[in-house]
C-alpha cells in the first residue's frame, strides 16, 4: 500500500530534503544539494518564492519506507505574467515504481485542480529562475552548479503517466582551448566598435554589490521576457540567490555592458562548485565543510555561464561574443578547462547557432513536460 503524507512540520521537511540522498546514494553522477540552501528555499518562513506563490509538499511511503517526494506549485506570478492557468510540479524524486510515481503525480495534480489549474508543467523547482527540467540525456556526467539531476527511468514514468514534451533546454560545454581563433580576432574588433558607440564592458563592482544587483535585475528581466515560461525574478528572489552565490563567485567572471553608463547587457559565470559538492555527504557542510569548500574553490576546473543577455535594442552588436571571449580568456589565464553554457532554449536559434560557432558541444539535454488537467 502506498501512503501519501503531506509535509507539515520541520521533521517532515527534513525528510523531504534528504530523500534524494537515499535514492541516489550509489549513483556516481549525483551531487547532493546543500541542506541549508534547500531548507531556505522550501521553508515558507524564508522562501522568497513563497512570498508571492504557494506550494504543497508530499512524501510517498511504502511498507514503512519513504519511496518518493513531490511538490505541487502554484506560481501566482506565472499566471499573472502569462495569463495562463498553468501549475507546476517539482522536487520530484521517486523509486523506479510506476504506481508510486502515479500516486505522487495524482496528488499534485488534484491539489492544482482545486486551485483552478488547467495544465501541469514540470519538473520545475520552483520556476525558470531556479533549477528546471528533467534530464533526458547526459546521465554519465554530474550536473553543473544549479542544474538538476535524475535517473533515466523518470522519462518512462512521466510519459507513461501521459506527459508530453513541452520544450527542451540544452547545455553546451565550451573547451577554453577550442575557442575558434577567428572569433578571438573578431571579438577584439567588436569591442573597439562598441567603444565607438559609447558601449563599454566592465566587471561587477563588489564594493557596490547591491547597487549592481539592482542593475542586473533590470537587464535580466527585460532580456529574458520573451523566453518561453519566463517569469520576472523578484528582488527578494535575486537577493536570496545572490547571498548563496556571493561566497563563491569570482568577480572577474561577471560582466556588465553599458552605454553611457547605463547597463544594457549582463553575463554571469560562476565556478562549478559541484566539483566539490559531489563529495559532501548528504549536503551537510558542518562543522568544517564550509572551509573545505572555500579553500577548494581555487581547484575548480570548470565554470557555468548561467545568465547572459542584452536588452532587445542592443542585440546583434556582438556583445554576447565579447562576453564569451572575455570568459574564455579568463579560463585560459586561471587554468580552467572550460565552461558550460546553460540552459539554452532549443528554439532560441540565434543563441544555439552562436554557441555552436564557438565549438560548443551539447552535453546535457533537459525536458519540461506538460499534461492537461480535468476533473
Amino acid at each position: 500500500m502506498i501512503e501519501i503524507l503531506p509535509v507539515s512540520n520541520n521533521s517532515d521537511l527534513r525528510k523531504f530534503i534528504d530523500y534524494p540522498h537515499e535514492l541516489y546514494r550509489d549513483d556516481p553522477s549525483y551531487v547532493p544539494q546543500l541542506f541549508t540552501e534547500q531548507k531556505a528555499l522550501l521553508d515558507k518562513k524564508t522562501s522568497p518564492f513563497l512570498k508571492h506563490s504557494e506550494a504543497a509538499y508530499y512524501l510517498a511511503v511504502k511498507e514503512g519506507k519513504t519511496v518518493g517526494r513531490i511538490a505541487a506549485i502554484l506560481n501566482n506570478n506565472h499566471i499573472k505574467f502569462t495569463g495562463k492557468q498553468e501549475g507546476f510540479f517539482g522536487f520530484f524524486d521517486v523509486i523506479n515504481d510506476y504506481e508510486v510515481a502515479k500516486t505522487l503525480l495524482d496528488t499534485a495534480s488534484k491539489w492544482l485542480m482545486t486551485h483552478g489549474i488547467k495544465k501541469i508543467i514540470g519538473p520545475s523547482n520552483f520556476s525558470t529562475n531556479e533549477t528546471l527540467g528533467l534530464l533526458i540525456s547526459g546521465f554519465d556526467e554530474p550536473p553543473f552548479i544549479m542544474m538538476p539531476y535524475n535517473a533515466a527511468y523518470y522519462i518512462i514514468l512521466l510519459e507513461k503517466y501521459g506527459f508530453t514534451k513541452h520544450l527542451d533546454l540544452l547545455s553546451y560545454f565550451i573547451e577554453a582551448t577550442d575557442f575558434p581563433k577567428e572569433l578571438n580576432e573578431k571579438a577584439g574588433q567588436l569591442e573597439q566598435r562598441l567603444a565607438e558607440r559609447n558601449i563599454t564592458i566592465r566587471n561587477i563592482d563588489m564594493k557596490n554589490f547591491k547597487n549592481d544587483l539592482t542593475k542586473f535585475l533590470i537587464v535580466y528581466n527585460e532580456s529574458w521576457a520573451v523566453n518561453a515560461d519566463f517569469v520576472p525574478m523578484t528582488n527578494d528572489e535575486l537577493m536570496h540567490s545572490a547571498k548563496d552565490l556571493k561566497t563563491i563567485i569570482d568577480p572577474d567572471f561577471i560582466f556588465f555592458a553599458e552605454k553611457n553608463g547605463v547597463p544594457i547587457g549582463i553575463s554571469l559565470t560562476v565556478p562549478n562548485v559541484n566539483e566539490l559538492l559531489i563529495k559532501v555527504r548528504r549536503g551537510r557542510l558542518l562543522p568544517l565543510g564550509v572551509f573545505k569548500i572555500l579553500f577548494g574553490l581555487k581547484e575548480i576546473k570548470t565554470v557555468r555561464t548561467l545568465a547572459l543577455g542584452t536588452l532587445p535594442g542592443y542585440r546583434r552588436l556582438g556583445i554576447d561574443l565579447c562576453f564569451y571571449y572575455k570568459s574564455v580568456q579568463l579560463c585560459l589565464r586561471k587554468g580552467i578547462r572550460g565552461g558550460e553554457a546553460s540552459w539554452i532554449l532549443e528554439n532560441n536559434i540565434a543563441m544555439n547557432q552562436a554557441i555552436i560557432r564557438m565549438n560548443g558541444k551539447i552535453t546535457h539535454r533537459y525536458r519540461l513536460y506538460e499534461k492537461g488537467l480535468s476533473l
